[in-house]
Formats: structure tokens, C-alpha cells, sequence
């Protein structure tokens, strides 16, 4: 059976503009699946809309696609997502201050009246930490620890920790995001930074030679371009996207909230 093209997103952390741009650019070229690796929430300004979007994108919902018909495709629960369900208690203060916004907006809901939102907090409940699909494992974190660790390019110099996380690869291919940081991981240590060449990269994966991919963020990209991150994924080739956004009207929407620190805002024109 041929493998849906499939976008897959990660981190959008509340930020709606960035997440639209992204489904829409998508769309455009011709995907038909979507999977999302968590972190939905957190930091930004518009949690309610972004999970509804998700929910609609990952379940393959009619209309969701505009005039595309989706197949349905996966979504994963990240860090933000567990400490949403349980405690922050380990967040940093900025961290802490976004998630507890984030449970009272999306308790309030999109109108404020605090209807419809069951459904969303079912949506969250049944998020599994990973799965695996095709040729690919998928986690937020790692494929050793999915919900906690991260994967960061320090690691291409650490053999013990780069052998242990391939070991709990399940598949040749392993998707995640958590650190923000687009990049590629091989099994026999080499390491690359989309960022480092010009236009898409495309990876062939195969059972000889294993990866983990970092697609980075849509939400907050944290690798000193402010420009969304998501990857392109048709079962044998990977492709980084990296695209501009309305980042202005995603500050704005954060500093319109009063409860979010403004450096949520400003750290998204740095890509920090």
C-alpha cells in the first residue's frame, strides 16, 4: 500500500498563525495525512483553536483539508500536554505561568462561556506517548524516553547516548520534536542541520542505516530562524520545510493576553 504524503508538525505551542501557514503550505503540496508530535499548547496565545485544528487535521475529519480528503493520521502527547493533565511543577516560572493560562482558556473555551470544551479534554486524555506506523516510530521527546528527553545536536558527540535512543528505535525512521531544533541523527553518528544548506533536504531512509529526525517547531523555533519548521514524509523520503509566518500578529495576540509573559512574544522574532 503507497504511504500518504504526510506533514508532520510539532511544538505549535499555542501559536494558531504559524500552525495555519503551515497547514495551508501543506496542503498546497498535496498532503493528505497529518501527524503531530505534541506540545499543541503551551507559551502561546490561541490553545482552544490550535487543539480544535489538530484534532480536525490528525482525525482526517470532512472539510478539514479544504477541497483535500484526508486520511486520518496520528497525534502524540508532549511535555506540555502531560503537565496540562497533571502538575508544571518542574516548568520554569514562564513555562508554569503559560500552562496554567492554558488549562483556564481551555476550560473557559472558544467563547468564554466554558462550553464544549469536553471533548478537548477527552482529545488530550487519550494522547499515547508514541506509536509507529509504516517504516516510522514517532515520539515527542526521544524514541528512549517520548514524552521528557531531548534530542539535541550535542548528542552527535555522544556516542553512549546516541546508541542507547537508537536501540529503542522500533523503526528505521524516528520522527520527534521537543528541543525545537530541526536536524537529522544517524546510527553511525553523522549529523546534519537542515538549516546548513539551501532549499529542501530530502534523507533516504533504510533498514541498513537508522535515523532520528528532528522536525523542529512550528510554534517556536528555537535554532536563531525565526521561520516555522515542519518535515514532508511520503515513507522513504524526508523533506524540510522552513517558511515565514505572520510572526507580528502572533506577538500580538500573545502580549493581548495578560497572563502570558512578554518574552513568549519577543522570543519568536529570534528564534529563540
Amino acid at each position: 500500500m503507497d504511504y500518504p504524503l504526510t506533514a508532520i508538525i510539532s511544538d505549535l505551542h499555542s501559536n494558531l498563525q504559524a500552525l495555519e501557514t503551515a497547514v495551508a503550505d501543506a496542503l498546497g503540496r498535496g498532503v493528505r495525512r497529518f501527524v503531530c508530535l505534541g506540545d499543541m499548547i503551551g507559551y502561546g496565545a490561541d490553545p482552544v483553536p490550535c487543539l480544535e485544528r489538530v484534532v480536525a487535521l490528525t482525525s482526517g475529519a470532512p472539510g478539514a483539508g479544504g477541497a483535500t480528503e484526508l486520511v486520518p493520521g496520528l497525534c502524540l502527547m508532549g511535555n506540555h500536554e502531560y503537565a496540562l493533565m497533571n502538575s508544571a511543577e518542574d516548568f520554569n516560572p514562564r513555562a508554569r505561568a503559560a500552562i496554567e493560562w492554558t488549562r483556564a482558556a481551555i476550560r473557559a473555551g472558544r467563547d468564554g462561556a466554558g462550553d464544549g470544551s469536553d471533548f478537548l479534554w477527552d482529545f488530550l486524555g487519550s494522547l499515547e506517548p508514541s506509536a509507529c506506523d509504516g517504516p516510522a516510530m514517532f515520539a515527542h521527546g526521544s524514541p528512549r524516553d517520548p514524552v521528557r528527553e531531548y534530542v539535541i545536536p550535542s548528542d552527535a558527540r555522544n556516542p553512549q547516548k546516541l546508541e542507547a535512543m537508537f536501540e529503542a528505535c522500533l523503526r528505521p525512521v524516528c520522527f520527534v520534536g521537543h528541543s525545537h531544533v530541526p536536524a537529522v541523527y544517524y546510527e553511525d553518528q553523522r549529523f546534519y542541520r537542515p538549516r546548513d544548506t539551501e532549499g529542501p533536504y530530502d534523507l533516504t531512509v533504510s533498514d541498513s542505516m537508522r535515523a532520528i529526525v528532528n522536525v523542529g517547531s512550528v510554534g517556536q523555533p528555537r535554532d536563531g530562524d525565526s521561520r516555522l519548521s515542519y518535515v514532508l514524509f511520503d515513507g522513504t523520503r524526508v523533506t524540510f520545510v522552513r517558511l515565514a509566518y505572520d510572526v507580528e500578529r502572533a506577538q500580538a495576540a500573545i502580549r493581548n493576553v495578560g497572563e502570558l509573559p512578554d518574552d513568549l512574544a519577543d522570543r519568536l522574532a529570534l528564534g529563540r
